[in-house]
């Protein structure tokens, strides 16, 4: 396929994307509706419509006149995904979409994630938060050196031995307390050695 018919199927938010020098926030988020732009088909109502929509889905439409490169880490991270979602495709691959973001605009960016994923748009993502990732998972895959070691439901998947192979993580599973999903609870050097 030509770029330009994947980027109308595929949207992707790479782990550190670079906009270019002086770009602002609304001037980035217009070009996902690049790959609908041709020499008949020009810039629209409709294309301005999905870009305050993929704004407002993420909690950035006051910073449209706003330098891209004047924002926090956390900022950039939301807009780079506007403009994903300004793509309009039903597929999105997503590396790291909660990188620079507090726990709270975490949890907001993957509810969201969790929206379009209600609203029939697979999504793969790649996520470290371990926790996070069973919490907003369906389906795990558990990987190390390029090779699959476990994959499912993360009922299924996350186990204290898996977590210790794949990562060398010593850690408890657990029932999380507010869902149907496992629970990690990380132990370190200076914790007391539990059973």
């Amino acid at each position: 396929l030509r770029t330009r018919d994947v980027a109308k199927k595929l949207g992707l938010l790479p782990q550190a994307p670079v906009a270019p020098e002086g770009l602002t926030v609304a001037d980035l988020v217009a070009r996902g509706r690049h790959p609908h732009q041709s020499w008949l088909r020009q810039w629209s109502s409709d294309d301005a419509a999905v870009v305050e929509r993929a704004l407002a889905m993420t909690g950035v439409s006051d910073l449209g006149d706003r330098p891209v490169d004047s924002l926090s880490g956390g900022q950039r991270q939301r807009v780079w995904i506007s403009m994903t979602l300004a793509q309009g495709t039903d597929l999105l691959l997503l590396d790291e979409p909660t990188t620079f973001l507090d726990l709270a605009h975490a949890i907001d960016v993957l509810d969201l994630v969790d929206d379009l994923h209600e609203s029939g748009c697979t999504v793969v993502m790649v996520l470290h938060d371990l926790n996070l990732a069973t919490r907003y998972s369906d389906n795990l895959v558990v990987m190390k050196e390029g090779s699959i070691l476990a994959q499912g439901h993360p009922r299924d998947v996350i186990t204290a031995e898996l977590l210790h192979e794949a990562f060398g993580l010593r850690a408890m599973v657990i029932d999380d307390p507010v869902g149907d999903r496992p629970l990690i609870v990380p132990i370190g050097r200076a914790h007391v050695q539990l059973p």
